[in-house]
């Protein structure tokens, strides 16, 4: 189809005020923070969206899917823009981009049946509050909370920082409503749990936009009770101690907000100022007073067992604490250091058992050292936590050397992010625990999912046979 004709239909299936063709905004939604370093020299290699639209109302959004799907043109459903996989990018010519920004009412907050129902463009920052206020939270709190909203969250399959006690989305998510690929509006209704059947709300949740456009969430929420927070942190001899108490914390069922392990050169971003050269171990336990307490003293006990180089004053990590998140201007700033400096830092994430956790990070730490030029740090952190295993963040950062623009990702980005992921799957991890897959992971997608990709894919063909819905993303363009 010819742009001008798919931009007169969108005009008339919304209002020419919500389709907008502004060639700097295309390019800017042509690819998301995966893509940083090119975007910032002005560079847009991936093909420029048709047009954006200014979703208004779910009915909006399935009117304007259901024409996507009969032409076959590509969508990319957004909400925040915070992603950095590649999941916002767009692989094909003629793709449509549904902004759901805009749809951002708090429908309800029902405090009874202790849950809030939101629009899928209400920013998790906005209603976390507003639910504060009231004495309420959701319990999720990831570090872009300022810029992520609630239908991205879902579709990502995000967590957030207190994870270890509150879950993943996947736990705190009750019923959503959506748009399927065909047009059709799906809802799940909201009830405290059912076994009528697969629990069908893990199929968009964690999609990536790749099944449907979620319009709707429902989530719950819990007391807060921030007066009874505890902070405790150690500094360590080594890493494997802290993976150990890690582990021994969990095992004994003991369930602080947040349980987090830095490595000297990770930590030292964070704690230049107390951590001397060792790895950081921090606790923080919250919610009623006695169960904070208790689990304050049971953490105390546990890592008392072990071999550690010496307490931190909790002060330090109640700073720490109070800008934990991104503020506004923080990727603007950012940026400018980027442009300025050429120095690119990045994290990629995944997960594994106790057992194999260890001999990951050895592994990826050793070869990243070994194998990619111009690195000028690079470290790791867990920081969430299970009875069975934990997640490693890897950070990285490197100098972009001899190289233009457009050459960075496959000098630097994906040759760092191959080898974390090939040293975790081959010792039986996840390549990815919160992130999601994007379109640079995807190539990993059938070696993750082994014997399992067939449900995988056939998910996609099911609901998607026409492949419009964020195509190349969870699913690889074959």
């Amino acid at each position: 189809m010819k742009k001008e004709t798919i931009i007169s239909d969108l005009k008339e299936l919304t209002s020419e005020l919500n389709v907008i063709t502004d060639l700097e905004i295309l390019k800017q939604h042509s690819a998301d923070r995966f893509r940083k370093f090119e975007t910032i020299f002005g560079e847009y290699t991936r093909p420029i969206p048709v047009a954006v639209v200014k979703a208004q109302s779910t009915e909006e959004i399935a009117e304007i899917i259901k024409y996507c799907n009969e032409h076959k043109l590509p969508v990319i459903a957004k909400t925040g823009g915070s992603s950095i996989e590649g999941g916002l990018e767009t692989a094909l010519e003629n793709t449509v981009v549904i902004d759901g920004s805009e749809m951002n009412n708090i429908l309800n907050i029902d405090t009874y049946n202790m849950q809030v129902t939101c629009e899928c463009g209400v920013c998790l920052e906005d209603l976390e509050e507003k639910l504060r206020k009231l004495g309420y939270t959701t319990g999720h709190s990831p570090q872009s909370k300022p810029l992520a909203q609630m239908g991205g969250l879902v579709a990502t399959r995000s967590i957030g920082q207190f994870s270890t006690l509150y879950g993943g989305i996947e736990d705190m998510i009750v019923g959503m409503e959506m748009v399927m690929a065909d047009g059709s509006i799906a809802r799940i209704k909201n009830t405290s749990r059912r076994a009528a059947g697969p629990d069908i709300r893990h199929i968009p949740m964690g999609s990536e936009g790749a099944l449907c456009y979620i319009t709707e969430v429902t989530v719950k929420i819990f007391k807060y009770m921030p007066e009874n927070n505890k902070f405790y942190s150690w500094l360590l001899n080594d890493m494997k101690t802290g993976f150990e108490i890690l582990r021994e914390v969990m095992v004994q069922g003991y369930k602080p907000s947040f349980a987090r392990l830095y490595d000297f050169e990770d930590g030292e971003y964070y704690f230049s100022h107390f951590c001397e050269g060792k790895p950081v171990l921090i606790f923080m336990a919250e919610g009623p007073k006695s169960i904070a307490e208790a689990t304050g003293v049971a953490i105390e006990e546990i890592v008392s067992k072990f071999d550690t180089y010496k307490k931190v004053d909790e002060n330090y990590i109640i700073k720490w604490y109070a800008g934990l998140n991104w503020h506004p201007g923080k990727i603007t700033e950012e940026y400018e250091m980027i442009e300025a400096t050429k120095n690119v830092g990045f994290t990629t994430e995944i997960s594994a058992n106790w057992s194999n956790i260890y001999e990951i990070y050895e592994a990826v730490i050793t070869r990243i050292k070994n194998e990619i030029p111009d690195i000028t740090m690079v470290g790791g952190h867990s920081s969430h936590s299970y009875i069975n295993g934990t997640n490693l963040y890897f950070m990285y950062y490197y100098n972009v050397v001899d190289c233009a623009p457009t050459e960075e990702i496959n000098k630097y980005h994906n040759p760092i992010n191959a080898i974390i992921v090939e040293e975790t799957l081959k010792r039986g991890g996840s390549m990815c625990h919160h992130h999601g897959v994007g379109k640079y992971r995807v190539q990993w997608i059938k070696e993750e999912h082994g014997t399992a990709y067939p449900i995988l894919k056939k998910l996609k063909e099911a609901f998607d046979p026409n492949n419009i819905m964020n195509p190349g993303t969870v699913v690889a363009i074959e």
